[in-house]
């Protein structure tokens, strides 16, 4: 039986089935690196700047610290929209 999110999801394929072709293997497998890439960027940067929040939280200083918690924030927000980016390249092409 299916669920009413799949019966929705074949009604809008029927009625635009240009709207998204089906990908090959080859493209899935390339979406799964590009996801592991920028989930290893996204740990990278959050390592780095935690190890800096943890310096500033030492230091009391709660200016800097409220600078690197957004800072966090914005690196995470600009790297998931790169990710974005590369994964729309990708599916089409």
């Amino acid at each position: 039986m299916k669920s009413a999110y799949e019966l929705a999801m074949e009604r809008l394929e029927e009625s635009d089935p240009s709207g998204n072709p089906s990908l090959t293997d080859e493209q899935k497998a390339k979406l799964a690196e590009i996801d592991q890439v920028f989930q290893g960027k996204i740990a990278e940067r959050e390592i780095f700047l935690k190890q800096k929040l943890e310096d500033a939280l030492v230091a009391q200083n709660l200016e800097e610290m409220e600078q690197i918690q957004a800072q966090i924030g914005s690196e995470r927000a600009r790297l998931e929209e790169e990710r974005e980016d590369e994964k729309n390249r990708l599916r089409e092409s």
